[in-house]
């Protein structure tokens, strides 16, 4: 019988038959179910990857959640997300429901990385560095010195990996990994970069056993390592999730804060007029004679209402950190199967024209109120719920007394004959593009 098919079907059938089948099985596994939020035409096998801007992917949903409302489906090839608007649907997935959604989708690239004097400079690795300094001290406690060539190398490669993550390549692997990893592209470097890394923390780990003293925990290397003595069979502290857990912590404590640094930078010599306004207000209350501390917070309104306009209008995670159903259940009235993914568009808080006089502008006024700082609502940068940043003390101190002490010292202005850019970079933040900048000493 099957040598009559053989025979009987010519190849170009056989090829009709295969896609039509191919067809059929797509949209039985990808159909959404009854009462599932709006979603636009999907493309078979690759969803709405038609629809996404590589460069900016806030500009497709922004034009998607005006036509379909303030939550809509999407499809990425074989991922499904729900992404949701507005305060009043971010505080109902992350706050009324956020036990349903405590879980983190799968997502390929990182699953495969995880084992489960005024010249211009860029001032890039220089501001990644000293961020950088302040979680290793809490890992590997101390911090490195800025000619150190491993731990050059390790920012090297981070930084690499947080910008490789917004290529088409590596999205594209998300999507069909199967089919992708057998094609070059920027997700292998990744990868790469992910061996080396996991190398750097092992040596890391490696120093720290030499002198290791259990009655005495320097670090964050030091307790967990406590942690696997106490039980050499758990499955939680394991040697191979400290690499992974303190890498995760490296990314998380350095990228952002760098990328939101950056930003400030940027926006003060695109804006001359409010950095000598910040100035005058850090000589007003600190001076020259001291080196501005996390007390003076509550004394310089001005300063940090720009630095909170720097996180509004920087906005590195615009899309927050997704989540996943962890149950079937309801938002809206529109049913969302467990498992189904769910992603909190911030965007829409930080740039809510209904919340913000001029929410395109960078403009520190959003965040003062008879010239008193002013915190509102819509403010959400580091999200909230269960899974809100653990960081965010941690990030919000940093921001504060590094970007007082350099505009306490210097001035950041363009190049001469330049004009900087606030176009953005994408990847695993949205981070200002690399530029170069003059830092005039006061």
């Amino acid at each position: 019988m099957l040598n009559f098919l053989r025979d009987s079907i010519s190849f170009q059938t056989f090829l009709i038959f295969l896609f039509i089948f191919l067809l059929i099985a797509d949209y039985m596994k990808n159909r959404n179910p009854k009462n599932f939020p709006p979603t636009p035409f999907r493309l078979p096998f690759l969803g709405h990857i038609y629809l996404l801007d590589f460069k900016d992917p806030a500009v497709t949903v922004s034009k998607l959640s005006q036509r379909y409302g303030d939550i809509f489906g999407i499809h990425m090839g074989s991922m499904k997300f729900v992404m949701v608007n507005g305060m009043r649907l971010v505080k109902e997935v992350l706050i009324n429901q956020g036990d349903k959604f405590l879980d983190r989708p799968d997502i390929p690239i990182d699953e495969e990385i995880f084992s489960k004097i005024g010249n211009p400079f860029n001032p890039q690795l220089k501001v990644t560095n000293a961020v950088a300094n302040v979680i290793c001290s809490l890992i590997f406690g101390n911090r490195f010195e800025y000619h150190d060539e491993d731990f050059q190398r390790m920012l090297k490669l981070m930084y690499e990996m947080t910008v490789l993550h917004g290529a088409v390549t590596s999205q594209l692997y998300n999507t069909f990994p199967s089919i992708m990893k057998y094609l070059p592209g920027a997700h292998h470097t990744i990868f790469k970069n992910w061996r080396l890394l996991k190398k750097f923390m092992q040596e890391q780990i490696n120093k720290h056993k030499e002198d290791w003293n259990p009655s005495e925990s320097r670090d964050y290397i030091d307790s967990y390592l406590l942690e696997i003595s106490k039980d050499h069979d758990s499955d939680t502290f394991q040697e191979e999730h400290l690499i992974a857990c303190s890498l995760d912590l490296m990314f998380a404590g350095t990228e952002t804060t760098s990328s939101t640094l950056r930003w400030a930078l940027l926006f003060m010599a695109t804006h001359p007029e409010i950095q000598g306004r910040v100035q005058a207000e850090i000589d007003a209350v600190i001076g020259q004679a001291r080196p501005p501390a996390l007390e003076d917070r509550n004394n310089l309104h001005y300063t940090n209402a720009v630095i909170h306009e720097v996180q509004r209008k920087g906005n590195v995670i615009p899309f927050n950190v997704p989540r996943m159903a962890s149950e079937d259940t309801y938002v809206d009235g529109y049913y969302i199967p467990k498992g189904t993914g769910i992603m909190a568009n911030l965007s829409s808080l930080l740039f809510d024209k209904n919340e913000w006089k001029t929410p395109n502008t960078f403009n520190p006024e959003h965040f003062l109120k008879d010239g008193k700082f002013w915190k509102k609502e819509h403010f959400l940068p580091f999200s909230l719920g269960k899974r809100a940043c653990l960081g965010e003390l941690l990030a919000r101190s940093e921001l504060f007394l590094f970007f007082t002490c350099l505009l306490q010292k210097f001035t950041f202005q363009a190049p001469p004959d330049t004009t900087l850019t606030l176009q953005s970079l994408i990847g695993i933040t949205v981070a200002p593009q690399p530029y170069k900048i003059c830092a005039v000493p006061r």
